[in-house]
């Protein structure tokens, strides 16, 4: 209870939740109750609800839209902190970008285009937020988040705000400084160029009919399960050993593409996990490569 009453005097009753569903908040649509869960407005609040935590050593977690995440059927011993639609304000200062971590990444290509600016169309259809998207340099189309960043505004686990430049993030293939050192994203500086509206939308819609012919969108999944091992592409292995399709319950490895495990209904947690372990055994003893999962997982299981 004096968790909870600390939750509210910082954040307001509204804005803390007992016991809440984790899969109404990820794109697998799984994942049991966390003990609170909690939406700060400001980077103020933020500060103070982590301070909280570390005092009363309570675990935390970072959310986003909750893309890329699979959590236990069991759900989240302590707070999930989600930085979403309350802290998602975008702007435009001539070919500079700024948004704050919660902004979903489609927003802010739809920003782009309206101001005439090209070089994020690459993850337009990408379904995650800035926060998460910075933290994993993520990618696609042969772009990537690291072609585009100026700056980033982080938060220490000591409470500090820092700011990093693109140096400073030591952006890798999935991997960040803000991941090796506990940081959250709080912000971004975004450096585009000057395009034309027209070319800059029919990229966006190439790649938007590319995703849907290619990509199991009508099923909930948390994108793609597999990093790309080097030298091979995931779904090509996973398709070559035979598990197009492949269920174990309401999990599948998709039919449409193989390095998505998409959730047809009421998969759990469990099987989910039994499906991506029976692939990397299958991968494995084939072709002599071990797949690692791109999707991070939290909560018990």
């Amino acid at each position: 209870m004096d968790l909870y009453k600390g939750l509210c005097n910082i954040l307001g009753e509204e804005n803390v939740q007992r016991n809440e569903e984790l899969k109404k908040h990820t794109t697998f649509r799984i994942g049991g109750p966390a003990d609170y869960f909690v939406s700060p407005e400001t980077v103020e609040e933020l500060k103070n609800v982590i301070i909280l935590c570390q005092e009363k050593k309570i675990p935390y977690y970072i959310l986003g839209n909750g893309s890329n995440l699979l959590v236990g059927d069991k759900g989240y011993r302590g707070v999930i902190i989600q930085i979403y639609k309350k802290m998602n304000q975008i702007s435009v200062e001539g070919e500079f970008l700024y948004a704050q971590a919660g902004a979903l990444l489609s927003k802010i290509a739809a920003a782009a285009v309206r101001e005439g600016l090209t070089g994020f169309e690459f993850a337009s259809g990408i379904p995650g937020t800035l926060g998460g998207a910075v933290m994993m340099n993520a990618g696609a189309y042969g772009g990537e988040m690291s072609h585009v960043l100026k700056s980033v505004d982080v938060l220490t686990k000591d409470g500090e705000i820092k700011t990093l430049s693109l140096e400073e993030l030591e952006l890798g293939y999935r991997t960040s400084v803000i991941s090796k050192n506990g940081y959250i994203v709080l912000s971004a500086v975004i450096s585009l160029q000057k395009g034309n509206i027209e070319e800059i939308q029919a990229l966006m819609n190439d790649l938007k009919e590319r995703r849907v012919t290619k990509q199991p969108l009508e099923f909930a999944s948390a994108g793609s399960t597999f990093k790309r091992p080097e030298g091979y592409f995931a779904g090509k292995l996973i398709q070559d050993s035979g598990l197009q399709g492949y269920r174990i319950g309401d999990a599948q490895v998709s039919e449409k593409h193989c390095g998505f495990i998409v959730n047809r209904g009421n998969a759990t947690a469990a099987q989910i996990e039994e499906l991506i372990a029976h692939v990397q055994d299958t991968v494995e003893e084939k072709f002599g490569v071990r797949l690692e999962t791109e999707v991070k997982r939290i909560g018990e299981f």
